[in-house]
């Protein structure tokens, strides 16, 4: 299905009677708390909550990125847990141009589950087209516990790569890498988060960013498809691996490239914050 659906459409598919689960995916990496707070004061009624740290990431090592995915078992799990069946249709949606709604989007496509998609424009446009909101904590999720145990694992729909599988095409011609974080962050002038500034040699910089109109929604298909034809500069789209600094940011741009016909394209989950601290690995600056 789409990568995208509109406030219009979510409201005709809600009205529909056909199972939905929205998923109010908002965060900030600044202050984790933040997106749940967020939640209890506005949400699309019936919306759940699901935390970029507790339930779309894995455990962390120190040195397997800031936001690793969890195993395919145990995110089989959390989304059996968060009432997602094989015939629900999942509506991701959040306030910061669809970063944190894209990785649920991305991660669900990862498990194989297809009936899944982006309000484009967020809450916001929801907001706009008259959409009705309503407050109050996260639902309680504990009665969806047993569902967890009956877990069922499809073969994926969206692939990743490891750093030791990028590491070796690295300045091959096999592979174009993507960086979605911002100009002064790829270019290693600044670095807010992790603990060394720069780039993965080689990386090309798109930021997220740019895939949205001022409205806050994504450009169009012909668009977005001349943007990143221009990017590529005659590379070949299949060769291509998305990247930013923890495996977030980056899934707008993959998303993106599938609506402007590019084809399905990877993820390197890890990212800057796993490759920069890895040793060995070079770095780049400019």
């Amino acid at each position: 299905m789409t990568p995208l659906i509109t406030a219009n459409q979510l409201e005709e598919v809600l009205n529909s009677g056909e199972n939905v689960l929205l998923c109010d995916c908002r965060f900030d990496l600044a202050n984790p708390e933040a997106g749940r707070k967020a939640y209890e004061e506005s949400h699309i009624p019936g919306a759940i909550y699901v935390d970029l740290d507790q339930d779309m990431s894995g455990s962390k090592t120190g040195s397997n990125g800031r936001h690793p995915l969890p195993s395919p078992e145990a995110w089989a799990k959390t989304k059996a847990r968060l009432g997602i069946s094989p015939n629900t249709l999942v509506v991701a949606y959040d306030k910061q141009g669809s970063v944190y709604a894209s990785r649920l989007w991305w991660m669900l496509k990862w498990l194989g589950h297809d009936a899944v998609a982006v309000l484009n424009g967020g809450l916001q446009a929801w907001e706009a087209s008259g959409g009705q909101v309503e407050s109050g904590e996260p639902q309680d999720l504990s009665v969806t516990k047993t569902a967890a145990e009956t877990f069922e694992l499809k073969p994926a729909l969206r692939e990743w790569v490891s750093t030791s599988e990028l590491a070796p095409q690295v300045g091959r011609p096999s592979l174009t890498l993507i960086d979605a974080r911002g100009a002064a962050r790829y270019r290693g002038e600044v670095e807010p988060i992790d603990p060394v500034a720069g780039h993965i040699p080689g990386a090309l910089n798109r930021p997220f960013t740019d895939n949205l109109n001022a409205d806050g929604f994504f450009k169009s298909t012909e668009q977005l498809r001349a943007e990143f034809e221009s990017i590529l500069a005659g590379r070949d789209p299949q060769t291509v691996v998305h990247h930013c600094g923890s495996g977030v940011s980056a899934v707008p741009n993959i998303l993106a490239m599938e609506l402007a016909g590019l084809g399905v394209t990877r993820l390197y989950p890890g990212s800057w914050s796993e490759w920069c601290n890895t040793p060995g690995m070079a770095c780049a600056k400019g």
